[in-house]
């Protein structure tokens, strides 16, 4: 007997059976009346700090239980050097700790206050608020701290500009475009913040705020590219006033228009908070009361991201209850007992209306001959479905469909194949939310330092879509789709084995995703791409028999893998994508699974502070608070399955 075998016998298969179903026992007792499944998503500090800001913008009755909720949590998410970051164990973000500082102080905590010097202390050392970003600068321009010439030029003609011409709002992603249109009426109209109690941050400045120039380049910037766009920037400044009334009315209109057709209702637009209050602040700018139907209604969709706890509250970035629901579900299915399996089945079918039948969203700008057919992230999105939620969506139906032989997902899960491989891209990925957005250049213009207007193809998105496909039936020697897909992926494949995680951290999520398509599609385990992926997995385990990995693996100077500390849902990822390898025998995969079961806590999920998921790159992370409660039951129901199998094969998707 090797080793490897002889330490994966050593995990007692009782403790694991128990570990499973104190797991899956305690998701049933979170799934919601209606049988979906939804749990916090939580960012950083800018989104409730942002969300007291807009209450002060607009001069609303103060909330003093809230405020004083949020300031509670604002305090605990400060770091000991003073300042704010954007993920646990992240040192220091200007823009964070701006914003923070603001809001504290709009709430009443005193600048005199320690915690308050302490934040100012660590932002002066780091060169003051002139260094936070553009959005922040938009912000400080709103309440008159900073004057505009500290942002960039965006005008709203930008709305009557040619599909052909270098900028034009279907070259951007569908985050950025829902966010600008409504911010090119006020980045125009210029309005002032009513801040009622005349709060400012000039404390917070090296300099005269107002004497603030434009934005630097950015690391990620070309300076060919950037000086080129802050060419144009100077000319627009210049030309800006002299802009046709006629045309600027119309521009304004067709903004208005953008906003008003993607409301989203309660939901809001875009059904990101971004979104929803700059859509807020263009209906006020613009003239609308507060209780206009449609500002109303945008007003409403911010106040439902709100969590709010006995002692704490914050504000969430957006809301995730057909990813958490689908996910759920592929988690209750591996478990497999019948309840859960009936558990995974209702869940299934509260998804089931949700699909995006009968709209054509902004997708179709690319791709207009596609017939709709997916599922959004949110609630309701109907305009941007995405393809991750669809292709794990249909992954869940499709192994119910094979458990008893039910029909009734035939249809949903064709039209959902029908649009994924309608919306592969030319290089032969997928991406999130649209087709072919490559335009790369235009992260370099002023507006966009956070290197995040784009939405092109991705490795975790394009394997997915291929899990897909494979579970489906679809082969590499009849699918021509399958066969680019998976050439994208061995093109993407990085030197030391691993892929890039773009909604996930980071390329522990990547390989994970990768190793589970390339397996679905009958890649051989012992291709070298396969392998080499593997290899790379099993030697960055820690210690304890986990895997972790943080956002410092963004940076722009990545040259590998750096030791992080252990997560559950990192070390489900990590096992998860052993057994797809065909090493569910191997010390690294059982490791992994004792490290599960032995930290897995007396409410049968597990404790994970950590940030796991992602937002964008550099700028913005996500903590999902379902991922340390399904995936780690996920990866231990496949552990026992396979184990007591006669096969060693992973047979589904993902």
């Amino acid at each position: 007997m090797t080793s490897d075998t002889a330490s994966a016998a050593a995990l007692d298969p009782r403790r694991l059976a128990t570990s499973i179903t104190r797991a899956s026992r305690a998701l049933h007792d979170v799934q919601q009346p209606d049988s979906h499944w939804v749990f916090e998503l939580e960012a950083d500090v800018t989104i409730p700090a942002e969300y007291v800001m807009m209450r002060h913008y607009f001069a609303e009755p103060v909330d003093a239980e809230i405020e004083a909720k949020i300031a509670k949590y604002l305090r605990r998410m400060q770091n000991d050097n003073g300042g704010w970051s954007l993920f646990y164990g992240h040192e220091f973000d200007m823009s964070a700790s701006v914003k923070a500082y603001y809001a504290l102080k709009m709430i009443g905590d005193s600048p005199d206050a320690p915690h308050m010097k302490k934040a100012r202390e660590a932002m002066l050392a780091r060169g003051g608020a002139s260094r936070a970003n553009v959005f922040t600068r938009i912000m400080l321009a709103l309440f008159g701290q900073v004057s505009w010439k500290a942002v960039p030029m965006m005008p709203v003609e930008i709305m009557l500009l040619p599909r052909w011409f270098p900028f034009h709002l279907t070259k951007v992603s569908y985050w950025a475009r829902t966010v600008i249109v409504p911010l090119l009426v006020l980045m125009t109209l210029k309005p002032r913040a009513k801040n009622p109690r005349g709060i400012g941050v000039r404390e917070l400045f090296l300099e005269d705020p107002q004497t603030v120039g434009p934005t630097p380049k950015a690391a990620h910037q070309s300076q060919l590219w950037f000086t080129s766009f802050d060419i144009i920037d100077r000319v627009l400044r210049i030309t800006d006033p002299f802009f046709p009334k006629g045309m600027r009315k119309r521009a304004i209109a067709k903004a208005e228009a953008f906003v008003t057709e993607r409301l989203n209702g309660v939901d809001g637009l875009g059904a990101i908070f971004p979104a929803m209050v700059n859509s807020i602040m263009m209906y006020d700018v613009l003239g609308y009361p507060p209780n206009d139907p449609n500002r109303a209604l945008a007003r409403e969709s911010v106040e439902r991201l709100l969590v709010i706890k006995d002692d704490e509250a914050y504000c969430q970035p957006c809301v995730s209850p057909v990813w958490d629901t689908a996910l759920a579900a592929h988690s209750m299915l591996e478990s497999g007992e019948a309840a859960d399996i009936e558990a995974a089945k209702a869940g299934l079918d509260w998804l089931l209306p949700r699909q995006v039948l009968d709209l054509k969203g902004d997708w179709a700008d690319k791709r207009p001959d596609v017939r709709p057919g997916g599922w959004a992230f949110q609630y309701n999105n109907a305009h941007y479905p995405d393809l991750d939620d669809t292709a794990v969506v249909v992954m869940a139906m499709d192994r119910v469909r094979r458990l008893d032989g039910t029909t009734k997902y035939d249809e949903a899960i064709a039209r959902a194949t029908e649009w994924i491989l309608g919306l592969q891209s030319e290089n032969g990925g997928w991406a999130a939310f649209d087709a072919d957005n490559l335009e790369y250049y235009l992260n370099n213009i002023p507006f966009a330092d956070h290197g995040a207007l784009l939405d092109p193809p991705t490795e975790d998105v394009t394997a997915r879509c291929l899990s897909m496909l494979a579970q489906l039936g679809d082969t590499l020697e009849t699918s021509e789709p399958m066969r680019r897909g998976v050439e994208y992926l061995r093109k993407t494949q990085l030197p030391d084995g691993s892929w890039f995680g773009r909604w996930g951290i980071n390329y522990v999520y990547g390989t994970w995703s990768v190793l589970c398509a390339l397996n679905a599609v009958g890649v051989p385990h012992d291709d070298p791409m396969i392998a080499k992926a593997a290899d790379w997995l099993e030697s960055i385990q820690n210690e304890d028999g986990g895997w972790g990995e943080d956002g410092n693996s963004y940076k722009l100077n990545y040259k590998g893998y750096e030791r992080a500390a252990t997560t559950a849902s990192q070390t489900a990822w990590a096992t998860l994508a052993l057994m797809a390898a065909g090493r569910v025998d191997r010390d690294a995969t059982q490791r992994g699974i004792d490290n599960l079961v032995q930290s897995q806590e007396a409410d049968g999920f597990w404790g994970e502070p950590y940030y796991t998921g992602g937002g964008f790159p550099r700028v913005f992370y996500l903590r999902y608070h379902g991922y340390s409660k399904f995936f780690p039951l996920w990866a231990m129901a496949r552990y026992r399955n396979l184990r007591s199998s006669n096969s060693r094969f992973v047979g589904a998707g993902m």
